[in-house]
């Protein structure tokens, strides 16, 4: 089996990939993110996965850079959860669709690591996804490994972010912590 990996960020990157190559699994690296602003902090989620894959032997595709796309997809839906479920859908959509010009058997992401993201509604857009372009979307709870993977981590000095990427969520976490 071939997977071709969404790639949020390089902490979330570590328990799943040590699963799939357990699993002799063969993976392939999607850093496709264009909800992540500001620019600089693409910048630094990238440069900790392209380290992070170096020193893990992991080929990753970096496509373009192109947050006009995330604008679009989430248009007039910022709110969350909404914009979550758009957010989700255009990059699990593009990752299926590079999964199958470049003849992956199976997609995935990263981002069913995180306690944070509804793994119900991850698991169903990349169901849905799998239909419209005919390649698998293989599903596994990788949440257990999350608090190790980010401990680990902080360990090797992989840059951690604090919020989830977007403009939007970055807000969220100001005003909550303006509350405090």
């Amino acid at each position: 089996m071939n997977l071709l990996l969404h790639t949020c960020c390089a902490p979330c990157l570590i328990f799943p990939l040590e699963s799939f190559k357990a699993a002799r699994i063969a993976v392939t690296g999607f850093f496709y993110n264009p909800n992540i602003q500001p620019l600089g902090e693409y910048k630094n989620r990238r440069s900790a996965v392209e380290n992070f894959s170096r020193v893990s032997g992991l080929e990753v595709i970096f496509p373009e850079y192109s947050p006009q796309e995330f604008f679009q997809a989430v248009n007039l839906n910022e709110a969350s959860p909404k914009r979550c479920a758009f957010c989700w859908g255009l990059r699990l959509k593009k990752t299926a669709l590079v999964a199958k010009e470049k003849k992956f058997d199976n997609f995935s992401t990263t981002m069913l690591v995180s306690p944070y993201q509804d793994q119900e509604a991850l698991k169903r857009i990349g169901e849905e996804v799998a239909a419209e372009s005919g390649v698998n979307f293989y599903y596994q709870d990788f949440r257990p490994g999350f608090r190790k993977a980010h401990a680990q981590a902080k360990a090797q000095g992989i840059y951690c972010q604090k919020y989830c990427g977007c403009i939007y969520s970055q807000i969220e976490r100001w005003k909550q912590s303006e509350k405090r």
